[in-house]
């Protein structure tokens, strides 16, 4: 194992003795202690909770070992110092090590090394005082073996159940926040936000359902900042009806009309229509008149309740108990989303119920919000963001969309989500549209929302799959410029759902804007991070949201690196860079000939493959992608006319490919319509990451005392592989220009194409070879038309370009 601890804030020894003393481990008892082995018996007292008696104590220092032939009680009984050697023995057992698997008694720095864990300073052989109090406070902070601090792992065996009720504000260990709040009495309420929209023009301003948790001890004056997430999956959803509106993706593509279209021709401006007046407010209360029982939570949120947060969910437009309709990532929603945060810096009202308009403010919040999130929730999240909007202080966008065009398009292509062929924006908004699940309010809404749905059918443009003012008006990085709130991104660089370009465009897009930004980059695919066990996720986000909502100097910003990334080759490491996909880092420029990319120019050929299949194998892949993918990286033989390869000679050393490669092709189609698709291939045997990270432990995570938990997972190695997919793309030979102009396409006439592959950072092993593949139906994203189409490349005006990390 190794861990990766990113958020240990480096800590005076006057500030650990401090913080020692505000959680208890430092008394009026121990403080003056001058006995090495009295002090740390001390403080092992306090650290086996469950221990009542000293009958249970010595029992509970019987079951550990501190030197090879001793257990902790009789080296402790025998000694008189506290030996660097002995105590990390038995810190690595409190950190759930093992011996002879994970560490040797004989050495165990040698394995704190190895593991990459801290060590405390010390002069000699053995601790004095001063030197134990100190290696206790970093060993406190320290990631255990279940990727938990040992202060978290000592919270959910109850070591601050005694704090309860006792504390009037956040306290803080390392620069974080530590449970000291009862989650088992929190504070559940619901109110009814007025949104200034009034989406399903009733003529009233939509009203939208707020599920609130907040720390009881906010009913005594207590302010608090929060997290808010936007889910429109929080009230239900309708897969059945969605997945009848799910479309046919095996069709023909289809000759495009040309056209010569700028983009002012295409261009969103907001609607100009005017707004309901506001209700009239008929009195004012503190008390809310709805509760709930269990929100639809996500695990980082849960860890924070504890910890002095409150947390908000809202599902937002066309939502049970919500007025107004889906709209899929537009405008709208952007409004409805900020309103949340407008209401809890007193800028909206809300009310207690729909009807008596009695208004209800936020009067415990310190009027200081995240967004959190992951695909649909972190988008919204980024959404909030480019409005600028007042008291939202960071977002932190798990594989969030930050251009829906890029989500359910690509180059002038209808491209599905990877895993979901044929789902597209109006599909997401019946999914979502949980008003249905109460038939009462559908059926008075039904008409309008039959109608919004051929609204969005009639805007995202399947025909085409262009560019148009329905995406434009999904684009969210035309507003970039106006991000105000520090940023967090992360995101799988195996993310198909979501792809990395979603990503690339935010980092690369706000860096002018004067904010800080932060990314992490991980091997997954469409996954949360935070109960991983290599990487201190939660820790991290606790450090940022300690100093961006409480607005502690902890040196969060400082401390954090701007990026991390998850190492493709090396299981459980973690690096830190100063930048990702800089446009300015160096390229290598590889040729295509024959069946080779080289650095070496190259002669006048041409290579030809075509799109048709026999009906057999075209019907076997439709129904199996997973299949097509393997056998279009292996080289089957059922395709061997159906794409080109292309492969460098075996690397003589490591590249490490950072950002965005791109194709630059001269080719021809044998019909006048045609597209590309393009995939980087790793060739080189080796065991590489199972595609979904390993259940380590069933909900072994705890956020605090008999609280919520969570599953440890953690990215293993699987079988023996020859290849991987490093990146794709596509493009519509009719989109040469860009997504929205349509260019005419004569047949076998050669054309310059480039085609910016979805950014990637991938550390290719000496040994291995680079591939590309150009081919045309992707199984898993493009329309299956299974068309006779043959498609020829000028090889010698083609060429591959690779961005190579420089830090």
């Amino acid at each position: 194992m190794k861990n990766n601890q990113f958020a240990i804030r480096p800590t005076l020894f006057g500030d650990q003795i401090t913080e020692l003393k505000e959680i208890g481990f430092l008394d009026k008892d121990n403080s003056n202690e001058n006995d090495p082995i009295k002090l740390w018996k001390s403080f092992l007292s306090k650290t086996f909770i469950e221990a009542k008696t000293s009958s249970n104590f010595e029992e509970k220092l019987h079951t550990y070992m501190a030197t090879p032939n001793q257990n902790l009680s009789e080296y402790l009984d025998s000694s008189i110092n506290v030996s660097v050697q002995t105590f990390y023995n038995v810190a690595l057992q409190l950190l759930k090590f093992n011996p002879d698997v994970d560490f040797s008694f004989e050495d165990p720095l040698k394995a704190m090394e190895k593991i990459q864990l801290p060590i405390a300073d010390h002069q000699g052989n053995n601790f004095s005082p001063d030197e134990l109090k100190s290696a206790w406070y970093w060993l406190l902070a320290t990631h255990n073996k279940d990727g938990q601090t040992y202060i978290d792992s000592l919270a959910a065996k109850g070591y601050f159940t005694p704090f309860y009720g006792k504390v009037s504000k956040p306290m803080l260990f390392n620069g974080k926040t530590l449970p000291v709040f009862d989650p088992h009495k929190l504070i559940r309420e619901v109110v009814y936000v007025e949104s200034p929209q009034d989406s399903d023009h009733d003529g009233k301003r939509d009203l939208l359902k707020a599920e609130i948790l907040r720390p009881y001890e906010t009913e005594n004056g207590l302010k608090v900042p929060v997290l808010y997430t936007a889910s429109p999956y929080n009230q239900g959803t309708n897969d059945e009806t969605g997945e009848k509106l799910t479309h046919n993706v095996n069709v023909p593509l289809k000759h495009k009309t040309p056209n010569d279209l700028n983009y002012e021709d295409i261009e969103y401006h907001e609607s100009s229509d005017s707004l309901p007046l506001a209700r009239n407010i008929n009195g004012e209360t503190k008390k809310a008149e709805e509760t709930f029982s269990r929100e639809s939570s996500y695990t980082l949120n849960d860890y924070f309740l504890a910890r002095g947060f409150a947390v908000i969910y809202m599902a937002g437009i066309g939502t049970k108990d919500s007025d107004g309709l889906r709209t899929t990532g537009d405008p709208e929603e952007t409004i409805s989303t900020i309103s949340i945060i407008k209401w809890l810096t007193g800028d909206l009202p809300a009310f207690t119920n729909r009807t008596d308009n009695i208004e209800i403010k936020a009067w415990w919040s310190n009027k200081k919000v995240a967004m959190t999130g992951r695909s649909y929730l972190g988008t919204l999240a980024t959404a909030a963001a480019t409005t600028g909007v007042k008291g939202l202080k960071t977002v932190i966008s798990e594989a969030a969309i930050s251009n829906w065009y890029d989500y359910y398009r690509d180059g002038g292509l209808v491209i599905a989500p990877g895993g979901f062929p044929g789902e597209d924006a109006d599909v997401l908004a019946e999914e979502t549209f949980s008003r249905r699940l109460q038939p009462g309010d559908f059926n008075e809404i039904k008409g309008k929302w039959n109608q919004k749905i051929e609204e969005i059918q009639k805007g995202e443009d399947r025909d085409t799959g262009d560019y148009n003012t329905f995406w434009d008006a999904r684009n969210y990085h035309k507003n970039f410029k106006n991000i105000t709130a520090d940023v967090f991104m992360v995101h799988g660089l195996n993310d198909w759902n979501v792809k990395p370009r979603n990503v690339e465009r935010l980092w690369n897009g706000i860096k002018h804007n004067g904010v800080t930004q932060k990314i992490i980059l991980h091997q997954g695919q469409h996954i949360y991070i935070n109960a991983f066990r290599s990487i201190d996720y939660s820790d991290i986000i606790n450090l940022w949201l300690t100093h961006e909502l409480l607005g502690v100097d902890n040196q969060a910003k400082e401390i954090i690196p701007d990026v991390i990334v998850q190492d493709n080759v090396e299981p459980e490491t973690w690096t830190a860079h100063s930048d990702w996909a800089n446009p300015d880092d160096k390229e290598i420029k590889y040729n295509l000939s024959n069946d080779k990319l080289t650095t070496d120019s190259v002669t006048s050929d041409s290579e030809s493959f075509v799109d048709q299949l026999p009906e057999t194998d075209f019907e076997s892949y439709r129904d199996d992608n997973v299949t097509w993918e393997q056998d279009l990286i292996h080289g089957n033989d059922k395709l061997a006319h159906n794409q080109l390869t292309f492969k460098t000679a075996p690397l003589t050393k490591e590249l490490l490919l950072d950002g965005k490669i791109n194709v630059n092709l001269k080719v021809a189609s044998s019909e006048n319509l045609g597209m590309l698709s393009f995939q980087i291939i790793d060739y080189g045997k080796t065991k590489r990451f199972n595609v979904s990270p390993t259940l380590l432990a069933k909900n072994s995570l705890a956020g605090t005392y008999d609280w919520r938990e969570d599953d440890l997972r953690e990215f293993t190695l699987g079988k023996e592989s020859s290849a991987k997919m490093i990146t794709k793309g596509h493009i519509n030979l009719q989109n040469r220009e860009n997504n929205y102009k349509i260019n005419e396409l004569n047949p076998n006439i050669f054309y310059n194409i480039n085609v910016e592959l979805q950014p990637t950072f991938y550390k290719l092993q000496a040994g291995h070879q680079l591939g590309l593949i150009i081919y045309a139906t992707d199984f898993g994203m493009t329309v299956r038309g299974n068309q006779n189409i043959k498609y020829t490349v000028q090889l010698d005006q083609s060429s591959l370009s690779v961005p190579l990390h420089e830090d």
